[in-house]
């Protein structure tokens, strides 16, 4: 009894009849992780180079619209320049001809129609989650730009903030099943990572002051 026993261990020890299905197992996993990392990757990449180039014209609207954000004056006032130059002059002819009345930083809002002139161009290009939250307008005075008593030039800028990608495979689960087991690094692909910032500058061109561009 013993002997057949011993018979039948050895056959199972030798037996490999199995074995195309363990390395089927291995290779469709390390090929699965290949091909979602494939298409996620390429859709992250679609994504930011998309709203990458998109908010270059973004801030063009921006550029030649009202300003979203209040408190944005419409001409250029007299600054700290203790020569009084006539109206006219430009803001570069000497330091503190024209007055810097700050920076002003807003985020898009509901119903204001720059904000839904770039909201609409913006959005096509955007992860689906993204909102009129992610963008900010910013608008800097810059000395050489605009005359004394003109329309208020500013530098105008449209930047994209806190834009969420999800992925959709379960990359980290599959890198983990294709290396034996979980570490820091799998754990952390996949999932949800967030853009950089995206931003553009342009000086502003709206010389109908602020109103319809």
């Amino acid at each position: 009894m013993s002997a057949r026993l011993h018979t039948r261990l050895r056959r199972f020890a030798r037996d490999e009849s199995g074995a195309h299905l363990v390395e089927f197992g291995l290779a469709i996993t390390l090929m699965l992780l290949i091909l979602l990392a494939v298409i996620d990757f390429g859709r992250m990449a679609f994504h930011y180079v998309t709203a990458e180039k998109m908010v270059q014209h973004a801030a063009r609207i921006a550029a030649v619209r009202g300003p979203v954000c209040p408190g944005v004056p419409q001409t250029h006032t007299r600054g700290t320049a203790t020569t009084a130059l006539r109206y006219g002059s430009s803001c570069s002819a000497a330091s503190g001809v024209c007055a810097d009345p700050g920076t002003f930083t807003c985020s898009a809002q509901p119903g204001e129609a720059t904000s839904e002139e770039v909201w609409e161009f913006l959005q096509v290009s955007l992860p689906n989650d993204a909102t009129m939250e992610n963008i900010v307008f910013r608008y800097e005075f810059d000395p050489d730009l605009g005359f004394l008593g003109g329309p208020y030039v500013p530098l105008v800028t449209v930047e994209l903030t806190g834009l969420d990608f999800q992925f959709v495979s379960p990359l980290g689960e599959l890198a983990a099943l294709a290396i034996g087991q979980t570490t820091a690094q799998t754990e952390d692909l996949g999932g949800t990572i967030q853009f950089p910032a995206l931003s553009a500058t342009l000086p502003g061109e709206d010389l109908a002051l602020g109103t319809s561009g």
